[in-house]
């Protein structure tokens, strides 16, 4: 026996058709609730060079699955679905002031450490909201996310929000040096709080400076934290962030979705195309991110289009791990039929199946083991021995 037989690379995954199931009914729900507001689903290829969509994603170059064709250009299995879209949308679908509306259900592909024990292929479903430069936009495509995730079930979740800008605005006001921002950030992004705090007190600053940095980790819950912030923020760029914020909460309100969503000033990501609203959604309960997204206005300038633009993005393995087992799936019935009644029991499960329900049809003679086999299904029809006899259901 070959030694790979059986195994699969790195981070991949089968999908059995229980789970198949279940994610395919999460992923047309969120997509019926997406389509519903005006958003137009579209694919894009598996393979980008990596010299545009490669260069232009926000995912670390150590993730990326890379290869050449026959030419000699670098390829990359595609590390996330904004980069891609951003390409579509500059060359072929966006006009200046006539903001865009796209979609996409699609899998994405980041090699990971063996001993991560992580997905290396991963489906994700979400949006790009391209040419809106307001807080109107920000506040459709979070309450988009909270409503597409209600309509897939999942009922107890939080939408975490911040403002990238607001505090790089406060790091570069007080430490003037980007690695030492950097530093800071690595601290929030890993939510190493306990880190944060013991290198904010050994860093050479003022009382006043040192207090400022503490203090962004007490801001968070309602609009109140915006007003908090407000009180210490010192440049122009943390009150401009800020005033964006108390406006976001506003519209929020205005889409009846505000006691879902809580602030929180420190929030940050790993996603370096981010450049204002940035946030996450969290399960009750649950430890994992299910899904991020925010704003990114200088990622099509990359493709030599300049433009505002936000979007989301929801796992849908993740989605899955905080729904459990609350998922319930269709009835499936097995029609068993001997030779002679095969034209009356595909009668009766074609009836069936245009009912919308789920018909397996089995000759009799091509199980082996009856009890094992039937033990499958909810309900068993057998069609068996001559016109009108046998014909019983368990």
């Amino acid at each position: 026996m070959r030694v790979f037989m059986f195994e699969k690379p790195l981070g991949m995954r089968d999908t059995l058709p229980d789970v198949y199931q279940i994610k395919r009914g999460l992923r047309e729900a969120m997509m019926e609730e997406i389509e519903t507001w005006g958003y137009s689903f579209i694919e894009t290829p598996t393979l980008e060079y990596d010299e545009t969509v490669g260069s232009a994603s926000a995912i670390l170059d150590q993730q990326l699955f890379k290869l050449l064709d026959r030419e000699g250009h670098t390829l990359v299995l595609r590390p996330d679905m904004t980069a891609p879209i951003a390409r579509l949308a500059a060359s072929k679908l966006y006009e200046e002031g006539c903001p865009l509306r796209l979609a996409y259900a699609a899998n994405v592909f980041r090699a990971q450490h063996r001993e991560g024990g992580r997905p290396a292929e991963f489906e994700q479903v979400g949006v790009e909201y391209i040419g809106d430069g307001t807080t109107y936009a920000d506040a459709e495509v979070i309450s988009l996310m909270i409503f597409a995730l209600q309509r897939a079930g999942l009922r107890h979740f939080t939408v975490t929000i911040g403002h990238i800008g607001y505090v790089d605005a406060l790091f570069f006001d007080i430490l003037r040096h980007e690695q030492r921002v950097e530093t800071l950030r690595r601290f929030l992004y890993e939510k190493n709080y306990v880190g944060y705090r013991e290198h904010v007190k050994s860093l050479p600053l003022s009382s006043i400076d040192r207090d400022r940095l503490l203090r962004l980790l007490t801001l968070r819950g309602g609009e109140e934290a915006v007003a908090e912030a407000k009180a210490f923020a010192m440049t122009e760029e943390e009150h401009r962030a800020l005033d964006e914020l108390k406006q976001l909460c506003e519209h929020v309100k205005q889409y009846g979705v505000a006691d879902m969503v809580k602030l929180d000033m420190s929030l940050v990501s790993h996603m370096s195309y981010y450049t204002g609203v940035l946030f996450e959604v969290y399960a009750e309960n649950v430890g994992f991110l299910l899904g991020n997204g925010g704003r990114y206005d200088e990622l099509l300038a990359k493709f030599h289009r300049p433009s505002p633009a936000t979007g989301f993005s929801v796992r849908l393995d993740r989605l899955m791990e905080a729904l459990g087992e609350k998922q319930q799936q269709g009835k499936t019935t097995c029609i068993m039929f001997s030779q002679e009644r095969f034209a009356e029991a595909y009668a009766k499960a074609k009836e069936m199946r245009q009912r919308g329900e789920k018909v397996v049809l089995q000759q009799v003679a091509g199980v082996r083991d009856m009890d094992q086999f039937t033990a499958a299904f909810d309900d068993v029809v057998y069609v068996l021995g001559k016109h009108g006899k046998d014909e019983r259901s368990c």
